[in-house]
């Protein structure tokens, strides 16, 4: 019996055996497969980078022209005119970012449905309605030979370059997987993503159109309470009848709130070196690729480093060897709301002093993938477009124009051309003259040991009225008399302080005589750059780039003492361990710390407390004042006044424990018990997103690096604005510090890289170097690198 049970084990065994080997064969096999496709989509990958060493013939080139790209991929374009050179750089900026280009026109242009669907359709009608192309094309006209042949010469080297594409089929992974080919580039093109920045930069319509919906929805004083000052006389309101903000704008694009930068320029008289020393970095969204793209751009007319948006040609941002600039956003109130009234006779006709005035109907059809093409029509008044009518449920008697001054034609390009080849403040100064939008700080330093700083731009002269609300459109009497002197626009040159600073921040005197703006940055980063500079009359690049790093919270240095102060009475535990973390904490946002995830996260839920049951989510993406807003209703509360937001929501003491109870709820919520053990950088990460990679897989493909734990917040130097997961989006786009000791080089960063080809070597290599602050040297000379020929054709 024994003997016949091994027989019928052992019978048993075999198929399982065999099966055995079966799924060692499948698996196998699989793996195989998988091995096979891995390298054939990495081979797929590899084939469409670009072509960045040896020779390249191109048919418009008169002379040869060379590209030298260094270690960081940046190239450094040498050509013998300047028609060579910018149709080199079109051709270069084409081999590192043609789908970020194409995906900027479009966006920009309205165009975004015809490759994405419909779930762009919204998007696409409200810049269509706007009208940022429209405004680009009618500035064609404001070009002279200069600007225009720059632009027709870039065209035309992205047009190479898309032509080398069709022909041998090597497109960027993002259009095979769109399924798409990008038309023919134009001088349209760069304009209308010049326009863009205008409107990333530019705006505040949203701000009247919030504070109008809080006279419509609060009474008077609460309304006020969130206004930038209590205005002295109560505004124009428009008689009972409202405007329905929150349904009206329900689909806007609203800039990111953050939008703003940081420089400034010491004098030689505060530096080692003896000479002026620069630092720029402009706050905009972090995200791959960078909104920056850096080049080194040299003829015999000019030699230029630094960076330009990619799809525009020349450098907007960086140095040459006699002038260096940088800019911060002055944020004026170029934009008014005027509210029209329509016809009811004629849906065109919008009354005007007393008279019913045509208005344009400007017909843009939208063209959509996979779907119809959308007969879509703009309107647009004496004022100019009619921005509520994009939403469905908009009124149809009253109705809201916008007048802005980035819808007339400039002509932007020129100065920068102009700027690039300034040899002096002076030079300088006179090319701005053409810089009308969007308006900026600009801050200079020269060869000549000057510094200067000039709040420059388009700002508008109104007969009544001062930007704070939406006016009246049937009557001349709120309209735009004229645009601030140039010579009169807030300047300082060579300031017996020895530095000039600007962070958003105020740049005028209460006895200005024009207004410019009602909302500015919260002071924070200015006053720490002026700490800063003030203490040390020996600074250094090193110390520029170190502070452009500097994770000091001055607000937290404002609040904290007195949060501690009022709570200080609560009993509770866990509230005392918060109070005992915050009163040790130093005020500098570090990552490994517990106090600044508790303070920045808290900041947060006090303005949730106060105002997210009584206005509508939507309705608060208009408050672009917002966090300034509830810094001024805290201080008003300390000062024992406090206003009726804080008074219904139960007083100072219950906001505090309300939001402090739910800042503890979402932090426990990911990490240990243990307070001490917490680390702001768990939480707070920069990402550097793709605009595929919202779409999974493709986040592994293009986000091929997770999160990376960063110090600094929204209103320390060290810019680092983050979203409700954590995630770091807004911040120092690029860093640039340049000593004018030694004019040739200066120091960036362009985080996360210079290309946009995911299998390049500079698609992301500065990601750690932007947490970390490490920045890298250019020169203006040529340097070491892969070498590029673009040859004239038929030269080869």
């Amino acid at each position: 019996m024994e003997v016949m049970a091994v027989e019928v084990v052992a019978a048993k065994r075999k198929p399982l055996a065999k099966w055995k080997k079966v799924s060692l064969w499948i698996l196998a096999v699989v793996v195989a497969i998988f091995i096979i496709v891995l390298i054939s989509a990495n081979f797929y990958l590899n084939r469409s980078l670009p072509e960045i060493e040896g020779e390249i013939s191109l048919s418009g080139l008169s002379e040869p022209v060379t590209v030298v790209r260094d270690d960081m991929g940046v190239p450094h374009i040498t050509a013998a005119n300047n028609h060579d050179l910018f149709l080199a750089q079109g051709y270069i900026q084409a081999q590192d970012r043609l789908f970020q280009m194409d995906l900027s026109r479009r966006q920009a242009s309205g165009q975004l449905s015809e490759v994405i669907g419909e779930s762009a359709v919204k998007t696409d009608k409200y810049f269509r309605t706007l009208g940022l192309r429209r405004a680009a094309e009618a500035s064609a006209d404001r070009y002279t030979d200069l600007g225009m042949d720059a632009l027709k010469a870039f065209a035309e080297g992205v047009n190479l370059y898309i032509a080398e594409l069709r022909e041998n089929g090597k497109w960027p992974i993002e259009f095979t997987i769109l399924g798409y080919e990008p038309e023919d580039w134009t001088p349209a093109d760069s304009l209308t993503i010049g326009k863009y920045m205008a409107f990333d930069l530019g705006g505040h319509w949203q701000s009247q159109a919030f504070r109008q919906y809080l006279l419509e929805e609060f009474p008077k004083e609460k309304a006020y309470d969130l206004f930038p000052e209590y205005p002295e006389n109560a505004p124009y309101i428009i008689g009972k009848e409202k405007l329905d903000i929150s349904k009206s704008f329900a689909s806007a694009v609203i800039p990111h709130e953050f939008n703003g930068s940081n420089n400034w320029v010491v004098s030689g008289e505060k530096t080692e070196s003896g000479k002026a020393i620069l630092a720029d970095d402009p706050h905009l969204g972090l995200a791959t690729p960078s909104i920056w793209y850096q080049t080194h751009l040299e003829t015999n007319e000019m030699n230029v480093s630094g960076v330009i948006f990619a799809g525009i040609p020349g450098i907007i941002l960086g140095h040459n060897e006699n002038v260096a600039w940088g800019v911060t956003n002055t944020g004026p109130d170029v934009q008014d709301l005027y509210i029209e009234k329509r016809n009811p006779e004629n849906p065109t006709q919008f009354l005007y002093n007393d008279k019913w005035e045509e208005a344009e109907v400007i017909s843009e059809p939208i063209k959509v993938k996979d779907g119809k093409t959308l007969d879509y029509e703009v309107t647009v008044t004496r004022h100019g477009p009619v921005i509520s009518e994009f939403a469905a449920d908009a009124g149809s008697d009253t109705v809201l124009s916008l007048q802005w001054t980035a819808l007339q034609p400039s002509a932007e390009l020129e100065a920068i051309l102009n700027m690039n080849k300034a040899e002096n403040w002076e030079q300088f100064e006179e090319a701005l003259q053409q810089f009308e939008t969007p308006a900026q700080n600009f801050v200079v330093a020269d060869g000549e040991g000057n510094i200067a700083f000039k709040a420059n731009g388009k700002i508008p002269i109104r007969k009544k009225g001062d930007g704070m609300l939406p006016v009246p459109g049937w009557t001349d009497e709120y309209g735009w008399k004229d645009y601030i002197p140039y010579d009169e626009l807030p300047k300082t040159v060579n300031p017996n302080e020895g530095f000039i600073s600007t962070a958003n921040n105020k740049v005028i005197s209460d006895d200005y005589p024009y207004h410019i703006s009602h909302n500015w940055a919260q002071p924070y980063r200015q006053m720490r750059i002026q700490e800063v500079l003030r203490a040390n009359d020996k600074l250094t690049a090193a110390d520029m780039m170190d502070l452009q790093m500097d994770e000091k919270n001055l607000q937290a240095e404002e609040f904290v003492p007195q949060f501690v102060e009022v709570l200080s009475n609560v009993s509770d535990d866990r509230v005392d361990e918060v109070l005992t973390v915050l009163g040790d904490w130093d005020f500098y946002d570090k990552k490994a710390a517990a106090a600044p995830y508790i303070f920045n996260v808290w900041m947060t839920k006090i303005g949730n407390v106060l105002l997210a049951d009584s206005i509508p989510e939507k309705t608060l993406e208009l408050f672009s004042g917002k966090r300034a807003a509830i810094d001024q209703l805290l201080r008003r509360a300390f000062d024992g006044n406090p206003g009726p937001w804080i008074e219904e929501a139960g007083g100072l003491e219950e906001v505090l424990l309300t939001s402090l109870e739910q800042t503890l709820a979402q932090i426990e919520e990911s990490e240990v018990k243990n307070m001490d053990k917490w680390e702001w950088g768990s939480f707070h990460q920069v990402r550097f997103n793709h605009p595929l990679s919202s779409v999974s897989p493709m986040n592994y493909l293009f986000n091929s690096k997770g999160g990376i734990p960063v110090g600094g917040s929204a209103v320390t130097v060290k810019a680092s604005a983050f979203d409700e997961k954590g995630t770091v989006n807004h911040g120092g786009s690029w860093r640039f510090v340049i000593d004018m000791a030694n004019p040739n080089e200066a120091y960036h960063l362009v985080g996360p890289g210079q290309s946009g080809h995911v299998k390049s070597n500079w698609y992301d290599n500065q990601f750690e170097d932007w947490a970390d602050g490490t920045y890298h040297t250019t020169t203006l000379k040529q340097p070491s690198g892969e070498e590029l020929i673009l040859l004239p054709e038929g030269k080869k």
